[in-house]
């Protein structure tokens, strides 16, 4: 594969994933137009490029809460990652560690913290908190985080409803999978990434489990989980102070959709905010990021480090939610797609992502 781009990833993660792997990565919700006018609305972000500029171009470095960064990019928590990949939240750190960008855990990673610390020993890890229903469990779980030296906590709080995903119900692929003759028979048509990804994971840590659950409480993939580590579903902003409390260092709250809510993070202690609509998978019916998130960091971006993401597919698109505003931009399925290439992919996409950046700038003179 030569100088692949995003289309080049994704199309061969259609072809060596199983398709309810794939479809649970790449598909939104309801009708799932919100990624198609998700895609119009970014393509209408233009730039005008200059000529003849001597003033220095500047740099992509950033610095979020007295850490530099190369660039202002993340890469998002994804829950599956390491079923993609093998070890594969552990590659994507170790390419972050590598071009100095950060790295977000997911809660429902099946690769632990503390595996991926240990992969990636110098990375700036962030970790990606789901709240449970037992909020003493969740206030646990941060305890365990803490001693993995994670740098920032970001609480996710648009996903206290389960979404309508009806193909993850046809191809037995939610949370948790179902077992079927089907699902059997995707695996069967997928025999690279069987012993590429399934067989090496079973044979190292076995069937593939929500590790970040409490020990007595840890279900694999197949099974469901016991209702204590269940999503809280009447999450409050009674429940981000009291996590506030116990999080000492930089706190983020990710799904911030209107200007009402980014207030309400501020004045319960956040110290930034993710403007996302989760990839398009949760709720189709609602604006997009072009729309909401100009208007967000008007009236927050003094008080609040405001980053944003939702379909990005290159460098392009990172400056195009930097010029609406944005501090930093999350990618989420396109380092899933280039990890499903082989994990120097990655950082093969981090890199074309960062040097598009740079040609941005200098063509525009930004």
């Amino acid at each position: 594969m030569k100088q692949p781009d995003f289309s080049d990833f994704r199309s061969l993660a259609r072809r060596r994933l199983p398709k309810g792997l794939f479809e649970y990565i790449d598909r939104g919700c309801g009708d799932e137009t919100l990624a198609k006018r998700t895609r119009d609305a970014l393509d209408y972000v233009l730039f005008q490029p200059r000529a003849l500029l001597e003033q220095p171009r500047k740099p992509l470095k950033t610095t979020l809460w007295g850490q530099e960064y190369e660039a202002p990019l993340i890469i998002a928590p994804t829950a599956l990652a390491a079923m993609v990949a093998f070890q594969g939240d552990g590659h994507l750190a170790r390419a972050a560690e590598k071009h100095r960008i950060p790295f977000c855990v997911a809660t429902q990673s099946v690769m632990s913290i503390e595996q991926i610390r240990k992969m990636a020993p110098a990375a700036s890890l962030w970790f990606q908190l789901y709240v449970w229903k037992d909020f003493a469990l969740s206030l646990e779980l941060l305890k365990r985080v803490k001693r993995c030296d994670v740098d920032v906590l970001m609480v996710t709080v648009d996903t206290t409803i389960p979404p309508r995903r009806k193909y993850n119900e046809r191809n037995g692929f939610g949370m948790p999978m179902r077992p079927s003759a089907r699902l059997a028979a995707d695996l069967m048509l997928h025999p690279r990434w069987v012993l590429k990804v399934l067989l090496p994971t079973l044979l190292k840590t076995g069937v593939p489990s929500y590790v970040h659950y409490p020990s007595t409480m840890r279900a694999s993939v197949f099974r469901a989980s016991p209702p204590s580590v269940s999503l809280k579903q009447n999450l409050s902003w009674n429940d981000v102070a009291r996590i506030r409390e116990n999080w000492d260092g930089p706190l983020i709250i990710k799904g911030i959709t209107c200007l009402e809510d980014a207030a309400l993070a501020k004045k319960n202690g956040a110290d930034g905010i993710v403007v996302s609509l989760h990839g398009g998978r949760n709720f189709d019916a609602q604006p997009t990021m072009v729309d909401i998130l100009p208007p967000i960091v008007e009236a927050t971006g003094k008080d609040l480090v405001v980053m944003a993401d939702g379909g990005v597919r290159s460098g392009l698109d990172v400056m195009r939610y930097l010029k609406l505003g944005a501090q930093a931009v999350l990618m989420g399925r396109s380092p899933l797609y280039a990890a499903s290439a082989g994990k120097e992919y990655i950082h093969y996409l981090i890199g074309d992502y960062i040097s598009e950046m740079t040609y941005i700038i200098e063509t525009c003179g930004l």
